[in-house]
């Protein structure tokens, strides 16, 4: 690719705008994480009242993935992000309303985490297949490569940002940025103009639309087989890394080196996109599922060797190897998947995915105590290895190519006379 057309997709007005919109959306996201944090902290000072308030958005928005992507299947996907963003910004600015005048109680926190979750539920899905209808299909990689750009440029800097303005003006302020920041994301979203969709034959209900969404899911191979994988994968990085790795970074490299550890890793993922502007990626599963090998090593390392120096290199590569995965599958899906049925695929995609995070995070603090931390890391970097390996053992998996792009129909004229 050249230098134009990797910037090619911000020259198309629809993408320019859904790229702006989810620029503010991403930065508003990152800020509210840790202002929400410390907003819990300052009502209750307890650490099973901020698990509660963060499972209160987990549970709904997960429940609820697989009826946000009948919808998004359903109805316009940019309409579906308009509520979906207005609605998180009512909620989020109702949050920051109640602590900022001192009213703000735990059970309030809990309904209103819990109502954002149900919108964050409806809006997913429609976020992650909209991307192909705003581009034409030889600039996704390009297109997938800037929002991931965004993503994890600002997962280096929204949490700084958010950390700021706690300490200078409170999180009550923090949250009302983010707010405001869904607000702004939603009306950004207004200039976009997509053709609408062939209309349905006929119209199902919602459970047979699941139904047919399960149906395509299962017969695909490479889907449910990446799917099934990185539910394992998930639960085992959500516990082992996530949840481990602090502990013992605690006792050996530091709090702050820990820090740098995971700032290794998002310069990772920075470069890693930088990279795949210019780069085409031809078979975008074998690629992607090498790449997350990378996390192995710092998983035993973490356990058998925490050195500073050598777990921010094995960090760095780890972060390559995401994002090589992460543009990998997003081509996979939407070059090879039917936009009718693109949502669908997504929600049961994010449910596999999210589901499995809760049961490593709390799995794995007991199971630590039973085998001891090396070893359990150990075992941990070993049997994520051994998933890897698993998933590249479907041929349909390592042999899936990019989908050819559309010829377009030649034009007709009319004959004269």
């Amino acid at each position: 690719m050249t230098w134009a057309s990797s910037f090619a997709p911000l020259r198309n007005r629809n993408f320019a705008w859904y790229f702006s919109s989810r620029f503010v959306n991403t930065l508003g996201n990152m800020m509210s994480n840790i202002a929400l944090a410390f907003a819990v902290l300052d009502i209750s000072d307890s650490a099973s009242a901020l698990g509660q308030v963060l499972a209160a958005h987990m549970a709904p928005m997960v429940l609820l993935l697989l009826y946000g992507g009948v919808i998004a299947d359903r109805f316009p996907r940019v309409a579906v992000l308009q509520f979906s963003n207005l609605a998180s910004a009512v909620t989020q600015g109702a949050i920051a309303l109640l602590v900022l005048t001192g009213h703000a109680e735990i059970w309030m926190l809990l309904v209103l985490a819990a109502a954002h979750g149900v919108v964050s539920g409806i809006g997913f899905p429609a976020m992650a297949s909209v991307l192909p209808s705003l581009v034409p299909r030889t600039q996704l990689q390009p297109a997938n490569a800037l929002v991931s750009l965004t993503r994890n440029g600002l997962t280096v800097l929204g949490p700084s940002v958010g950390a700021l303005l706690v300490v200078t003006v409170g999180p009550g302020w923090a949250l009302a940025v983010d707010a405001a920041t869904w607000l702004v994301s939603a009306l950004l979203l207004l200039p976009i103009t997509i053709p609408p969709r062939e209309p349905r034959a006929e119209t199902s209900s919602t459970l047979e639309e699941l139904r047919e969404g399960w149906g395509f899911f299962w017969a695909t191979p490479w889907l449910w087989a990446v799917v099934v994988g990185f539910g394992l994968m998930n639960a085992i990085h959500s516990g082992a890394w996530n949840t481990l790795g602090p502990v013992v970074a605690d006792d050996t490299i530091g709090r702050q080196g820990w820090g740098y550890v995971l700032s290794a890793e998002a310069i990772g993922l920075v470069l890693t996109t930088l990279v795949l502007l210019w780069v085409p990626l031809q078979r975008p599963l074998l690629y992607g599922m090498i790449g997350m090998f990378a996390f192995v090593p710092p998983m035993v390392l973490l356990g058998v060797h925490p050195s500073l120096g050598w777990l921010i290199a094995a960090s760095f590569l780890a972060g390559v190897g995401v994002e090589v995965f992460g543009m990998g599958w997003n081509l996979a899906m939407q070059e090879n998947i039917d936009d009718s049925m693109l949502s669908r695929a997504y929600s049961y995609d994010a449910l596999g995915s999210f589901v499995a995070i809760p049961i490593g995070q709390v799995a794995y603090g007991p199971l630590a105590s039973v085998v001891g931390l090396e070893e359990l890391l150990v075992a941990s970097g070993v049997a994520y290895a051994v998933v890897v390996a698993l998933v590249l053992c479907s041929r349909s998996v390592r042999g899936l190519q990019r989908a050819p792009a559309p010829t377009p129909e030649p034009s007709v004229t009319s004959a004269t006379p």
